[in-house]
């Protein structure tokens, strides 16, 4: 079970969250986000992934910084289009995309990403593009019927374990942290995140 702590940029903060056990780390590319990684930090992930995050950029702009970040992953995050995805896809990048979920009917919109994406990230509606601290209605996941596997996404905080040791679906790959464990913006607090990521992996048993 992947887990992913999202709007890192300190590098000390970076390097404890690595520690901590976080499987994919990602640096949000997206100037309006209080989170906002302007340049390089002097410390990137070296044994967790590392995810760009977009919010409605442009091809040119996407891939300038995939390659200035060495990403993994370039999590899509706003109104990007299939025919976008498709030739990040084509280019050979890894892609995950978003989408905020209100109601069952928003999934349809999913499958016509579906050929050109690794992984969905389901997440709850809101003014901005994510960081919301609130969670949405997972028992809409129940009429995911898709193949591609999905992460988890808005206001998982501590106590969210019994919640998500309740939660089964068979294309649920993991879960997308973020505000429910910062102590400010971009600044985590990397031993709570320990102890959770810890009882999250045992419950899960993954």
């Amino acid at each position: 079970m992947i887990v992913k702590v999202c709007g890192m940029r300190q590098p000390e903060n970076i390097r404890a969250v690595e520690q901590a056990g976080a499987d994919w780390i990602g640096l949000i590319c997206y100037d309006r986000s209080p989170r906002f990684v302007s340049s390089v930090p002097s410390y990137l992930p070296q044994h967790s992934k590392r995810i760009g995050v977009f919010v409605n950029e442009d091809y040119a702009g996407i891939t300038h910084r995939a390659h200035e970040l060495s990403l993994d992953y370039l999590q899509l995050h706003g109104k990007e289009t299939p025919g976008l995805c498709k030739k990040l896809h084509e280019e050979g990048f890894r892609l995950i995309k978003a989408f905020a979920l209100r109601k069952a009917s928003d999934l349809e919109c999913t499958y016509a990403y579906a050929p050109y994406c690794d992984y969905f990230l389901f997440d709850t509606p809101c003014h901005g593009y994510g960081g919301s601290g609130q969670s949405f209605d997972w028992s809409i996941l129940g009429n995911y019927k898709g193949d591609t596997p999905f992460l988890l996404s808005g206001g998982i905080r501590p106590e969210s374990l019994p919640a998500l040791s309740g939660f089964h679906h068979p294309r649920w790959a993991g879960i997308d942290l973020n505000s429910g464990f910062e102590t400010a913006p971009a600044q985590k607090d990397a031993k709570q995140l320990a102890s959770f990521i810890e009882q999250f992996r045992l419950l899960t048993n993954k």
